[in-house]
């Protein structure tokens, strides 16, 4: 279902100048949200979301014919952004990332480290004194974890 979401609002987002970081679905029935999240290289601010959430809005209640039931929530990725693709990880080569996994590694499903090398199918993070390749396909949650200087 994310898929279709994905394919429907990318376009979108690409025609307002945007780069469509990441869209998931949260919750069932009347809970549910549909969050996207956008970027660009001069960041995002509230009338950039503003601007996505009515052109989204408009094409999924004509996609949904109106009848759907979701929260739509548009947001920059933030400091600590959704890590999902090779492409994601790429970018933030030598970056702090924290990585929950739905199977264990090495024993752990948690991990927290420096990312070191990616390839199609696997991250390479560095945490305290080993490198773990973590597949990607088998991440329940990855994100950037930002270290804030005092």
């Amino acid at each position: 279902m994310t898929q279709r979401f994905h394919s429907l609002i990318e376009p979108i987002v690409t025609d307002l100048g945007y780069e469509l970081w990441h869209v998931e679905s949260v919750g069932r029935g009347k809970n549910a949200t549909l969050r996207v999240y956008i970027d660009a290289s001069e960041g995002i601010d509230i009338e950039d979301c503003e601007a996505v959430s009515r052109e989204v809005s408009a094409a999924l209640d004509v996609a949904d014919d109106g009848s759907a039931a979701y929260t739509l929530e548009v947001s920059s990725p933030g400091l600590d952004r959704p890590l999902v693709d090779a492409g994601h990880f790429e970018q933030f080569i030598g970056e702090r990332a924290r990585v929950n996994m739905f199977a264990p590694v090495a024993g752990q499903r948690k991990f927290r480290g420096v990312i070191r090398a990616v390839s199609q199918d696997a991250v390479d993070l560095a945490c305290d004194d080993a490198i773990y390749s973590l597949p990607i396909g088998d991440m329940a949650k990855a994100r950037l974890d930002p270290v804030f200087e005092t």
